[in-house]
């Protein structure tokens, strides 16, 4: 793992970044380096799951840096080859659909768009409320382009939220492993 940088970028499935947060902590002792990417909602929003300036505090002291939150910011990744891997985690049905289609306007679109420059795999968990309804289509496209890797997912309530599914967040580290081999971790699906 060491020299190995992993990019990781999070969007606003607020419910969600915990699990990340606890993820980034595991990667990191693992031994790679991690560069943190915030989507402008989770750089500056309070939720009900936690106020933003105590989240960017949990993340520097992880990651020991600066986190990139401005879409200047995030250009240079591909041109300084700053990330092995990007990894987008949590991934919303909104940052799915901007990637599936080529928009480019936020911190996190731009960070993996500048990363794909340099044709190195990029790694979504996906967490949306509308995954097999409206995003499904632009999560299937991603699934069927090149360089493009998902943590396996699942309905986390199909009681409840029938059209959800969440990323298995906790094999992240694993799927990390797979991708930057060129390999989907199997099964997609849980």
């Amino acid at each position: 793992m060491n020299g190995i940088t992993i990019g990781f970028a999070m969007c606003g499935s607020f419910c969600t970044l915990a699990k990340a947060t606890e993820q980034m902590k595991i990667l990191v002792e693992l031994g790679y380096d991690v560069l943190p990417i915030m989507s402008y909602n989770v750089y500056s929003g309070d939720t009900r799951f936690g106020k933003a300036d105590d989240f960017i505090r949990t993340v520097k002291n992880i990651c020991g840096k600066d986190i990139i939150h401005t879409i200047a910011g995030a250009e240079p990744i591909g041109p300084k080859g700053m990330t092995d891997i990007m990894l987008v985690a949590p991934c919303t049905g909104n940052t799915a659909a901007k990637l599936a289609n080529a928009v480019t306007d936020t911190p996190v679109t731009m960070a993996v768009k500048s990363h794909l420059r340099q044709a190195k795999p990029v790694l979504i968990a996906v967490a949306t409320n509308d995954a097999l309804g409206a995003s499904a289509q632009n999560i299937g496209k991603l699934m069927n382009t090149r360089h493009y890797f998902f943590v396996p997912l699942s309905q986390d309530d199909p009681q409840k939220k029938p059209n959800s599914l969440v990323s298995h967040f906790e094999l992240i580290p694993d799927a990390v492993s797979a991708a930057l081999d060129n390999r989907q971790i199997q099964p997609v699906f849980k």
